[in-house]
């Protein structure tokens, strides 16, 4: 259970106040946190899911697999089932490493990890895997998207001063032990909260001031939802509903029509001072479905700077359609012969293979330390989930052929795959010179696997002869 302290006070002041404990408040960091992360790892090839934070965070393997995802690079990692804790402390070293070698979306500064060490990470001290995990949505989420709105570009810039003093969650958040934040958590925080109230609350008269008690009713959610699709709110009956009604109803809705998973619980928000972490984090979420304004170039971003922004959704959207229909086609039962002709497979396979210079060509980073924007992230992933599901896909046609047609077919697949395998080059020398060894070992395996099935398949030929 959690820890609830209730605390009497004078009738005639505030009768029966509800008030939170720290662990309480840890507690809804680390499952807000938890959800945020999984939504990610579900798009990870293979996907994974973190069960409980704390410790599925320890050997380093889910949080480079998220890294992986929100950055669109290949990281280097230990994996097996018999990892020690000095492969849990080289996992989350590099991760570190790679944290600290990303700019700052708002000021170009390196970021940094104050009083964040591989060996707290490593056993599970809650604080400071919070913290962490907390950096990363910051970083990867909350400023990356807010610094793409134009219309936010010119107040972000100018006002990037600290406001976490005056935050709600300050004395209720677990602590992070570490100086105080840099700028950018001010600039990213007001730039979200003025996007919410620009484009949402505003107009509805609606005083948000904070990411805490202003969104206890649920009326906030609604608003911003109401801003990005009028035609699935009515305010008038939302205005005279309970608030855990509203609450309950407005993250159902945000997730069937707009694809926002259920950060938050309706429990976590309607109590005096919801955490503003959880709340941040839920919210940045709707960034994504923000349409871009038509701007002069005075205005914001440059024009050539928006059309490839656009051009890069696009492509994302295409690559997830592909997706679909090659899920829809792959489930589609038919003989063998129907699946490789008429199941669209060999259909979906040339319309991905000519994306593939739009795709290479949308990755090109136009950054100056060659580091992905969000959108060509986006769009690398989908890539790479479309083309797995395809080679999948074709590894399980293969493998349905007569013998010893299956046997040779996989063999390719798995020579293919070790081809693919990128290489990343790390500062640490001992590390690249690892990672290229066990690549050279797993190309030794697969010549000797395909000298074996090459007399295999020689010898079936043979005996088949008349």
């Amino acid at each position: 259970g959690y820890f609830v302290e209730y605390r009497i006070t004078c009738p005639t002041h505030c009768p029966n106040l509800l008030q939170f404990t720290a662990d309480e408040q840890e507690a809804v960091q680390k499952r807000t946190f938890t959800k945020w992360i999984n939504s990610h790892l579900a798009k990870h090839v293979p996907p994974f899911e973190v069960k409980d934070l704390f410790d599925d965070i320890k050997d380093g393997v889910m949080l480079l697999a998220l890294l992986e995802v929100l950055s669109g690079q290949k990281l280097p990692c230990e994996q097996g089932k018999k990892l020690k804790r000095i492969h849990w402390l080289a996992n989350i070293g590099t991760a570190l490493k790679f944290l600290e070698g990303r700019k700052s979306a708002y000021r170009g500064s390196p970021i940094r990890l104050v009083n964040i060490n591989s060996t707290d990470i490593v056993d599970g001290r809650p604080s400071i895997v919070l913290g962490l995990v907390w950096t990363i949505i910051l970083y990867f989420q909350i400023e990356e998207l807010t610094s793409s709105l134009p219309e936010l570009q010119a107040f972000s810039s100018s006002n990037s001063s600290l406001d976490s003093s005056t935050s709600s969650t300050d004395t209720t958040s677990p602590p992070v032990k570490r100086r105080p934040l840099p700028p950018l958590q001010g600039g990213a925080r007001k730039a979200l909260l003025r996007w919410v109230q620009q484009t949402a609350t505003k107009c509805l008269g609606l005083d948000v001031k904070d990411f805490g008690p202003s969104w206890r009713t649920g009326l906030a959610f609604f608003a911003v939802i109401r801003a990005l699709r009028p035609d699935l709110v009515d305010m008038e009956r939302v205005w005279r509903r309970p608030n855990r009604e509203n609450l309950q109803e407005a993250f159902l809705l945000a997730e069937t029509e707009l694809g926002i998973p259920q950060l938050l619980d309706p429990e976590d928000v309607d109590v005096d001072k919801p955490d503003e972490k959880s709340v941040m984090t839920y919210v940045a979420q709707f960034l994504k479905h923000q349409p871009i304004r038509k701007q002069s170039v005075s205005e914001g971003q440059p024009e050539e700077v928006r059309e490839q922004r656009k051009s890069q959704r696009e492509l994302k959207m295409w690559l997830e359609q592909l997706e679909k229909e090659a899920v829809h086609a792959q489930e589609t039962e038919g003989s063998l012969a129907q699946q490789y002709q008429v199941s669209l497979f060999k259909s979906l396979q040339v319309q991905l293979e000519m994306k593939r210079k739009q795709v290479e060509g949308a990755l090109q980073s136009t950054q100056r330390d060659g580091i992905l924007t969000v959108d060509q992230a986006l769009v690398k992933q989908a890539w790479e989930r479309v083309s797995n599901r395809l080679l999948d896909w074709h590894l399980e046609l293969d493998r349905s052929l007569p013998a010893p047609l299956g046997t040779v077919g996989e063999w390719l697949h798995e020579a293919e795959g070790a081809l693919r395998q990128e290489i990343t080059v790390q500062q640490a020398h001992d590390i690249t010179a690892n990672t290229v060894h066990r690549a050279l070992e797993q190309h030794k395996v697969s010549v000797e696997q395909c000298t074996g099935r090459r007399r295999c398949f020689c010898s079936a030929a043979h005996r088949s002869k008349p």
